[in-house]
């Protein structure tokens, strides 16, 4: 019998759980990278990129919450001190919620009592995040 899927117990599928994620601050970094390539390129290389292309970094760009890739690594080394799946520490970069309740009703898994002894801790780890944020 099939184990029911549930984001609140982390129960989402050894694949995903295996799985390695990026933050759209991560994706909008590789996306340029990829952008200033393409206009060094000798061919007009930039007249070849896609529509998808263009929508998925005006995307990532819009909803990137860290700019400079010094903060988007700190972010994640900071959120990986925190022994956080994958997913969870996307949703978390991705989101940056102001408090413990916030995180925890965008990220159920946090609930104290699970892998988080307390509120402390998820607030602490908050605000690591503005920290990296206000200094940015």
């Amino acid at each position: 019998m099939e184990e029911e899927e549930n984001a609140a117990e982390l129960k989402i599928g050894e694949e995903f759980l295996k799985a390695k994620c990026l933050m759209n601050c991560e994706v909008a970094i590789i996306l340029e990278h990829k952008w200033e390539q393409l206009q060094h390129m000798s061919d007009g290389g930039a007249d070849q990129v896609s529509q998808v292309f263009e929508k998925s970094q005006a995307y990532v760009k819009r909803f990137s919450r860290y700019k400079n890739p010094d903060a988007v690594r700190q972010v994640r080394e900071t959120l990986s001190r925190y022994s956080l799946v994958e997913f969870e520490l996307c949703t978390l970069g991705n989101l940056c919620p102001d408090t413990a309740d916030e995180a925890k009703a965008l990220v159920p898994s946090l609930v104290p009592g699970g892998r988080f002894d307390s509120d402390d801790r998820v607030d602490k780890m908050l605000n690591d995040l503005s920290l990296i944020k206000k200094f940015e």
